[in-house]
């Protein structure tokens, strides 16, 4: 673990780095546990959420080498990773026993978030729609998205039923989508480097006030988007060497807390007191 300062007190700031290792695919956290998932990893880390140590290491023995989502639920006790290559999920009971189900899903899924309902919603690149499943892998329901989204990778649920979707596909960007699929407004374009562009959009989360920040992975930025989608700003992150290839995203906001995995810099890098995503610097 490596602490770093980067601004002065009661202020956000960089303030842990789970050092490199492979790249981070997936991180989340329930409770006093931060959950990671790596590449060709077969394991989910577990880590302390005071101190940020590995505290061990939960065995997933059929879980392939590209996991690109990981997602807990407090009500049901457990954690969810998506198996792209094998088109599953598994689901890890955080009970004692940490019992390993899965069952199968639409082709290639990447996002995975819980909703309101504390049910599971998958993205499924392949097919390029949504799914949602009890926590025992019954379909409730499949939202097949318009062409627009193509390339869907993940997902966050608005309070009007609506969601949120990253996309790398002719926009490279993210979609707003309604309960039928249809994309009622989106940001992006072309690949690119401007303020509207994105270059490998990937994670997303959300604040209480809705704005969403995305991680604009080949850019190797953060960068926040207001709730109706019409501007953004980027967020620079004040962390040894700049963010390298920024991929998964989990805010906590129980503890006002940002959790940012990178592909390249296979880092996981803690940002604190981060009330929400206004700051344009931390």
């Amino acid at each position: 673990m490596q602490f770093v300062e980067t601004t002065t007190s009661g202020t956000p700031a960089v303030t842990h780095v789970i050092p490199k290792g492979n790249f981070v695919c997936g991180v989340t956290s329930l409770g006093d546990d931060v959950f990671v998932v790596r590449y060709n990893g077969q394991q989910i880390e577990v880590y302390d959420a005071a101190t940020l140590t590995l505290q061990r290491c939960l065995a997933v023995p059929e879980l392939g080498s590209n996991s690109y989502g990981l997602a807990a639920c407090a009500k049901n006790n457990c954690l969810y990773a998506s198996d792209n290559g094998k088109s599953s999920i598994h689901r890890v009971e955080l009970s004692g026993s940490n019992a390993v189900t899965k069952w199968s899903v639409a082709s290639y899924p990447i996002g995975l978030r819980v909703n309101n309902a504390n049910n599971l919603l998958v993205v499924s690149n392949g097919e390029r729609k949504l799914q949602e499943f009890t926590t025992h892998g019954t379909l409730l329901q499949t939202i097949p998205l318009h062409s627009d989204a193509q390339n869907p990778c993940h997902v966050v649920c608005l309070a009007n039923d609506q969601f949120v979707v990253s996309c790398r596909g002719s926009l490279q960007g993210v979609c707003l989508v309604d309960v039928k699929g249809a994309v009622t407004r989106n940001y992006g374009g072309q690949r690119g480097s401007q303020l509207t562009e994105m270059y490998f959009p990937f994670g997303l989360a959300m604040d209480k006030h809705g704005n969403i920040i995305v991680a604009d992975m080949s850019n190797n930025r953060l960068l926040v988007l207001d709730p109706s989608l019409t501007s953004a700003h980027e967020m620079s992150v004040s962390v040894d060497g700049g963010l390298v290839g920024p991929f998964s995203l989990w805010y906590d906001k129980s503890r006002g807390r940002l959790y940012i995995g990178e592909r390249d810099g296979g880092r996981v890098i803690v940002i604190d007191n981060l009330k929400d995503f206004s700051s344009s610097q931390v």
